[in-house]
């Protein structure tokens, strides 16, 4: 037979052997050097996507949009701080430092959260004066590296968060290149310049949750008691890192999901450690519900919120609010197609760049350069991030009050089903049209 007439067998692509598993192969096998980038997980997980609330119908009685409120506010902190903090709407701001952010990144999340009523959070890099004068409530972040470490700014913030791990590399320590420690972040970290640095991955003056304790009493005593402490921890053994952080005595815990971003870590990591934070929340929350303190130790969630629904159903799942940190700087202007031209000339397309350790982000937010860095104008970008928030919070007002809820905080696992499997078993919430909840009982 003439083999010019066999029909030919069309080209199939390897799911395993996709082509950027195949690109990263070829990369690594000519350099030797693994991968460092920022942001989170891009591969697919189960997320809030995966849910679905019930609204009301006959059943259940829905409030009236315009006539009927929603209350949005939170305390947080009120176990056994003085000053216990109160905000208007449970959408916080995530700690991301100066020297990964610049210094108009910063003030500009300050403005915005202070406009929308929220709090935002330091970092790992210190406090920063624009920061502290344009924040109207700012968390000070105390990690293992202890840069810009000052007690002094302990006692000027209005919360302190210790923290033991990001959901991007639990167990592991981020990255700070030598190209973005500029003068001023040199200093601030008392950090030799230009060079290279790469963050602790756990505390240098305690081992486990005893030496926690005496490490909470210590701030306490710092701050008069007056700061609430939360302690943040990157989401793998959820109740019991939940649990034994409120038995160290936090006020507030911050359970971080693998799809939370950072500045620089490996690449690996980033996809391969941690669970997402919808697999986490439920454990978290049994944990506070079987000490006694669920609500009393408050619980704030983040990786990956991006909209008002993200947050009604963390909320409803039994956060007490969220913590927001990519996604609000998108709002900023991060990965905007107005410099899709730059992106391209640094090898990459708006909405792909991750390279945020190099400090050549044309939005002039991930950089320390200072002719990229006075491209963000803080004023404008802070009002875009509370314009953001306002539509978030809308968002979460408008399914509470379809499902009859005249706080966001009375939403509850009751309103919500899931579209699969997976997500049903690690919400513990029903399969839609069923009454199953797969896997129940087992943490």
């Amino acid at each position: 037979m003439d083999s010019s007439h066999i029909p030919q067998t069309l080209p199939r692509l390897s799911a395993t052997f996709d082509p950027h598993t195949l690109s990263e192969i070829r990369r690594a096998a000519a350099t030797g050097i693994y991968d460092i980038r920022g942001g989170g997980a891009k591969r697919a997980l189960p997320h809030f996507d995966d849910l679905l609330f019930l609204g009301a119908s006959i059943s259940r009685y829905p409030l009236e949009g315009y006539r009927e409120k929603c209350a949005t506010d939170v305390w947080l902190g009120t176990r056994h701080a003085k000053k216990p903090i109160h905000l208007k709407i449970p959408i916080t701001i995530a700690g991301m430092s100066f020297g990964a952010l610049s210094g108009h990144a910063k003030e500009a999340l300050g403005r915005g959260a202070s406009t929308a009523g929220t709090s935002t959070t330091t970092g790992d890099g210190g406090m920063t004066p624009e920061e502290r004068g344009q924040s109207q409530t700012l968390v000070y972040q105390y990690l293992p590296s202890r840069y810009g470490m000052n007690p002094d700014d302990l006692r000027k913030a209005d919360a302190i968060e210790i923290v033991i791990g990001q959901g991007a590399k639990p167990g592991g320590g981020g990255m700070l290149l030598g190209q973005k420690i500029s003068d001023r972040v040199a200093q601030i970290r008392n950090l030799p310049k230009g060079i290279d640095q790469r963050s602790a991955c756990r505390h240098p003056d305690w081992t486990g949750p005893d030496d926690l304790e005496i490490k909470i009493e210590e701030l306490r005593e710092i701050t008069d008691w007056e700061k609430p402490i939360y302690v943040k921890v990157g989401a793998t053994r959820p109740y019991y890192d939940v649990a034994l952080a409120v038995k160290s005595g936090a006020d507030v815990v911050v359970l971080d999901g693998m799809q939370g971003g950072t500045a620089a870590t490996q690449d690996v990591f980033i996809e391969h450690v941690g669970i997402p934070i919808l697999a986490a929340i439920r454990p978290a929350v049994q944990a506070l519900q079987d000490l006694g303190l669920h609500h009393k130790v408050q619980l704030i969630v983040s990786g990956g919120i991006r909209n008002g629904a993200d947050v009604a159903k963390a909320l409803a799942l039994g956060a007490d609010a969220v913590a927001i940190g990519t996604a609000a700087l998108v709002a900023l202007g991060d990965n905007d197609p107005a410099h899709q031209a730059e992106y391209e000339k640094l090898g990459t397309t708006a909405g792909a760049y991750d390279d945020w350790h190099e400090g050549r982000d044309p939005a002039g937010i991930t950089t320390q350069d200072p002719a990229l860095a006075s491209r963000l104008d803080p004023v404008a970008a802070g009002r875009r991030l509370a314009n953001y928030l306002a539509v978030m919070t809308l968002e979460a007002q408008t399914i509470a009050r379809a499902c009859g809820k005249s706080h966001l905080h009375n939403l509850e696992p009751e309103d919500l089903v899931a579209l699969t499997i997976e997500a049903a078993a690690m919400a513990r919430v029903p399969l839609a049209g069923t009454g199953w909840i797969p896997g129940s009982g087992a943490f």
